[in-house]
């Protein structure tokens, strides 16, 4: 049987954080405050907004322990969370903050039963999907992650680096090519 539970989704989290903070470790620091686009983040706020990008999932799941988001102070919440991301750091602060943060949340997910996880939020008026179970909420740090990681891979071809992921997927393909090659 195939499940899919807490302990499997802390994992996957920690696999993408660890993909995250590889291409944070290549990227030169010099190139942080590179920016690719006008109204885009810099290397060095991407990266720190991925870091604090399991914040409101943890507030709403872990902390408050939510069945409604309805008279949730969303912008309240958000403000000082953002104040927070503003802040000048170096890019060894940075990579602390993705590793820390990151397995932070992946050790909170793992402990969960599969009846909390199963459990239903109710979304404000008008909100889409009309409810969503906390697995659901929690997986979306992930995905909002891996989202973040395809543009912090797209700024890396920008500056000449070959991200980390494919550079594995060519060596296994070359691999792949020999083996074929050596067994004609």
């Amino acid at each position: 049987m195939n499940y899919y539970g807490a302990k499997e989704l802390a994992a996957s989290f920690r696999t993408v954080r660890k993909n995250t903070i590889q291409i944070a470790e290549e990227i030169p620091e010099d190139k942080y405050g590179f920016r690719p686009a006008e109204g885009s983040h810099t290397v060095g706020e991407l990266l720190t907004h991925m870091a604090y990008g399991s914040k409101f999932v943890e507030q709403v799941v872990f902390l408050d322990k939510r069945t409604s988001m309805e008279g949730f102070n969303f912008m309240g919440f958000m403000g000082p969370l953002r104040e927070e991301q503003a802040k000048s750091r170096t890019k060894a602060e940075i990579i602390a903050l993705l590793e820390s943060m990151g397995e932070e949340y992946a050790t909170q997910i793992e402990s969960l039963s599969d009846e909390f996880l199963g459990q239903a939020v109710t979304m404000p008026q008008g909100g889409t999907p009309p409810s969503r179970t906390r697995f659901d909420m929690l997986l979306s740090p992930k995905e909002h992650e891996m989202h973040h990681r395809g543009q912090l891979m797209l700024i890396e071809r920008m500056l000449g680096i070959t991200p980390h992921l494919t550079r594995a997927n060519e060596a296994r393909m070359a691999q792949m090519r020999a083996s074929a090659g050596a067994e004609k």
